[in-house]
């Protein structure tokens, strides 16, 4: 039950990293700003977004989740209505980046760390399902809010949203009121105890931020891109939005998959595996650029990414302390989000001092395998130290 909250929070909390983009046009034209500008709103967004990891995971460590989950709920609402109210690009910038950035964030790596407490036998599958929700909302609100902004205007699209939040999320969280489980974090039997690996605990950190700042990197060159790729190929917007759809919802499904084979081999390898395929598939999209094949690559690429960010959770559950599980996972993921953020611009910047894709999806492939190499050490270090175990 206590998952099924949690991942209805997350596709309904999920609205806070997707609307700013779809009203991005509306917002451009009413303040009357230039493109550059009008992607300011989503820039602070993702600042915002990746500092509460930080801050709200810390603040779970210390207090439990409801009450930092509850109060960037209301932050997470409040940040929607004065959006609605906002005079100027730079206010909204900041209500955007403060309120809704930090609100969101609670439905990430808050969450997963939190509901890593709640399994044991199946935690790789608790953590990737929670984690699939915010798949579930960007495959579910830019679908629905088109209709609303069409209709109303984008004031009033993003008064409702809040008014949503506010409606459904408290009630949510107050339902997730019971604290952890005590065994689960102290380490009593029945508990899943800590593995051991021969790096401290700061040095794995420090690996898995390069890692998902390179995954991450990678990761963003083909769903940030993949619109105007299919543009500059003559395919045309729909076939690229096709494409990135099917991204998103093969996401869902290696997020999934990614959780059953964790619970079976363990967060490294599997991880090591979806960056593999990764790779690959960034190295695809270069020789096959006709239409049927770019679908094909698309859906290869979204089965082989989906799954690889929950993994960093998972990995830090099996060799790190339980009781630092919020901030530990928080700083993993504000990594993974800067990378997104450093690498979408990285590959139009790219794009513009070479007239071509091809570079950028080079680039792509190049962080990928900073990120295989962080984690191949990772896997050896927990090799070396499991051995004198065994």
């Amino acid at each position: 039950m206590r998952l099924a909250i949690s991942m209805l929070l997350a596709t309904i909390g999920g609205v806070g990293m997707w609307a700013v983009v779809v009203v991005l046009p509306a917002v451009q034209a009413e303040f009357g700003v230039d493109r550059a500008a009008a992607s300011m709103p989503y820039t602070a967004t993702m600042i915002g977004f990746a500092a509460g990891n930080v801050l709200v995971g810390r603040a779970i460590d210390r207090m439990g989740y409801w009450i930092p989950a509850l109060i960037a709920a209301m932050a997470l609402g409040a940040g929607f209505l004065l959006a609605s109210l906002t005079t100027s690009i730079m206010q909204f910038t900041l209500v955007q980046g403060v309120l809704i950035g930090v609100g969101t964030s609670t439905i990430f790596g808050p969450l997963i760390a939190d509901i890593s407490h709640w399994f044991n036998r199946r935690r790789g599958v608790a953590v990737t399902a929670a984690a699939a929700g915010n798949y579930l909302a960007g495959a579910i609100w830019p679908l629905a809010i088109p209709h609303v902004i069409q209709s109303e205007g984008w004031r009033f699209t993003y008064a409702a949203i809040g008014v949503v939040c506010l409606a459904t999320m408290v009630p949510l969280i107050l339902l997730l009121r019971r604290g952890a489980p005590r065994e689960a974090i102290s380490g009593s039997s029945g508990s899943r105890r800590v593995q051991p690996i021969s790096l401290s605990p700061a040095a794995l950190q420090v690996l898995l931020v390069v890692a998902g700042l390179g995954c991450c990197v990678a990761m963003s060159m083909p769903q940030v891109h993949i619109v105007a790729y299919c543009m500059d190929l003559g395919y045309g917007v729909a076939h690229g939005a096709d494409m990135l759809s099917i991204m998103l919802a093969a996401g869902v499904v290696s997020r999934l998959a990614s959780g059953f084979i964790a619970d079976r081999i363990g967060g490294v390898k599997t991880l090591l595996i979806g960056s593999v395929l990764q790779c690959l598939s960034l190295l695809f999209y270069i020789p096959f650029d006709g239409l049927a094949s770019l679908y094909v690559v698309s859906l290869v690429f979204g089965l082989s990414q989906g799954g690889i960010v929950p993994c960093y959770a998972i990995i830090v559950r099996e060799y790190m302390p339980a009781k630092e599980a919020g901030q530990r996972v928080g700083i993993v993921m504000m990594a993974t989000i800067f990378g997104m953020a450093i690498g979408g611009w990285m590959s139009g910047w790219i794009y513009d001092l070479t007239g071509s894709y091809a570079a950028a999806f080079l680039n792509g492939i190049a962080w990928n395998l900073a990120n295989i190499l962080a984690m191949v050490l990772v896997l050896w270090k927990a090799r070396r130290s499991a051995a004198p175990v065994a």
